[in-house]
């Protein structure tokens, strides 16, 4: 038996499992059906590509066709030490004072900024040196890129052109910007939540890691959770009993299709499943929401960028051979080099859009296969609507732990989403059309001039079949102040004692831009109410 029984070794979990057992009276079982975070390309940044379609090392979840007549999505999910934090493109931001503040306002004390700030400061050992939003000497590394390739500058460049604020730290201001990402990276290599959090807790003997395990199922005594079922690597099935509380940190897919298979959830839903109903939650799974990726690729004019080091399997070898070396080059930046935050139109009241630059482009999706890096020389561009409202849901459809959930994405369901996908793009294509990355353009290989900036269908269109998944879903366990909310502002679960979720599934709304870095510091904070409580 364990004082907490965490469930998921993610972004979340890893943290959790650091800071509770940092009280040596406390037993900790952290819980994780992935393995450990041993192969090499998990430590290069961009090397995840290699295992991005390897079950072993990740969650493949696929959702209904994004439109009618369209393709399915795969929603990708860490299956590892580390979680998603092991397998992303390392992009890290905070979202702004005006997202933690608005969190709080829909009923949710000790979640606005000025409470978040203090988490996100001590988890970070930021490159960039500590400020009055950053931090030093925490676990967590982050640093921006040491060196970008030359066309980055040029990016950079041209948003300063039109207006945009050019900054070292896009994470220090709110206003609109662009700069060279911040990443979890250090020294050229990834620095997930696993190194960061769960490395230098495993010395301690109060804390109990069972990898190759998967919860299948949270275990209730009347409205009290008292353990977890599990499946071992042997197949065999095991209960685990929890003292105080059973932390589910699954992320925003896993952790509501675990609480539906519990029998907390929509009656409906779980009945039909052949689901025994404990708790009649019609929110569990439902208010999903999700970034889309509008995509927009050209080719270049001259030999530059990065697609010559990236294309083909010498270009591959010789470039990896040169990373090895020096712990530089392409293989050890983050999945988007440049970012900016900017308003889709210029009477928006704040930047409503993130944009996600590269040197580098990929050709045409195929469905099923995995986009390869173009021969040709390219620059790349994903661009999201920062803040979502559209909204989809999860739900099981079966009692087998194994069996897919049905994901309705929800994307552009509102006409919110719409709109500000239709202005982004056009300020997307009146960007590539200055100097001096204008200069450096031959053609837009992606969508083309078949998709009109003025026309929100054809985007939108556009951004269904050729775009991707932001991989940035919230709100499956959405917490509020409502009785209907499924977690309250602590994050327990309503109507069940001593359970209690602790990942991006609580937000209800977007905290703007990648979330990496949200949901580690508010597993920081989860754990001091964690403790305070005890």
């Amino acid at each position: 038996m364990y004082d907490y029984v965490i469930a998921g070794a993610g972004s979340a979990g890893c943290v959790l499992a650091d800071r509770l057992s940092r009280d040596p009276g406390v037993q900790v079982l952290l819980v994780e059906a992935g393995g450990a975070d041993r192969h090499p390309y998990l430590r290069v940044p961009k090397g995840v590509g290699k295992l991005f379609g390897d079950p072993s090392y990740s969650w493949h979840y696929r959702t209904r066709p994004v439109r009618p007549g369209g393709n399915p999505d795969m929603w990708v999910r860490g299956k590892v030490l580390g979680g998603s934090s092991s397998v992303n493109g390392m992009v890290y931001n905070r979202g702004t004072r005006a997202d933690w503040d608005g969190l709080a306002a829909l009923g949710n004390p000790g979640w606005d900024w000025e409470s978040v700030l203090p988490a996100f400061r001590a988890i970070e050992d930021n490159a960039l040196g500590a400020s009055p939003t950053r931090g030093t000497g925490g676990p967590l590394r982050v640093s921006t890129v040491r060196d970008p390739d030359p066309l980055c500058d040029e990016l950079i460049a041209t948003g300063e052109t039109l207006g945009l604020r050019a900054v070292a730290d896009v994470n220090e201001h709110d206003g609109e910007r662009i700069g060279y990402a911040m990443a979890t990276i250090k020294a050229g290599q990834r620095f997930s939540a696993a190194r960061a959090f769960l490395r230098p807790a495993r010395s301690r003997p109060n804390l109990v890691v069972a990898a190759h395990t998967t919860v299948t199922r949270v275990l209730l005594d009347g409205d009290k959770a008292t353990g977890v079922q599990v499946r071992t690597a042997r197949g065999s099935s095991e209960t685990i009993l929890a003292r105080r509380e059973v932390i589910l940190s699954l992320g925003s897919l896993a952790t509501p299709k675990l609480l539906q298979l519990s029998g907390i959830g929509p009656a409906g839903t779980l009945r039909a499943a052949g689901v025994e109903v404990r708790l009649d939650r019609p929110l569990v799974g439902a208010r999903l929401r999700e970034h889309r990726c509008l995509a927009l690729r050209f080719r270049l004019n001259a030999p530059l960028g990065a697609n010559r080091q990236l294309a083909g399997s010498v270009a591959q070898a010789r470039t990896g051979a040169a990373y090895l070396l020096t712990r530089k080059g392409p293989l050890a930046r983050p999945a988007y080099d440049v970012m900016a935050f900017l308003k889709s139109r210029p009477d928006a009241a704040r930047p409503d859009a993130e944009v996600l630059l590269a040197p580098w482009s990929l050709g045409a999706l195929v469905p099923g296969k995995p986009a390869a890096v173009e021969r040709e020389p390219g620059v790349s561009a994903c661009a999201m609507v920062l803040r979502p409202t559209s909204e989809g849901s999860l739900a099981i459809t079966s009692a087998d732990p194994d069996a897919a959930p049905d994901i309705d994405p929800g994307y552009f369901a509102s006409a919110h989403d719409r709109k500000v996908a239709g202005d982004l793009f056009g300020r997307l294509r009146a960007y590539f059309a200055t100097d001096p990355i204008a200069s450096r353009i031959r053609r837009e290989t992606f969508p083309g001039p078949s998709v009109a900036s003025d026309s929100e269908e054809e985007v939108v269109r556009s951004a269904l079949d050729g775009g991707y998944c932001g991989f940035h879903a919230v709100g499956t366990c959405a917490m509020g102040s409502a009785p209907q909310d499924v977690t309250d502002p602590e994050l327990r679960v309503r109507g069940v004692d001593n359970l209690r979720v602790v990942d991006a599934s609580v937000l209800p709304v977007m905290v703007a831009g990648n979330l990496n870095g949200p949901v580690m510091a508010m597993a920081w904070r989860a754990a001091e109410s964690l403790l305070a409580d005890r």
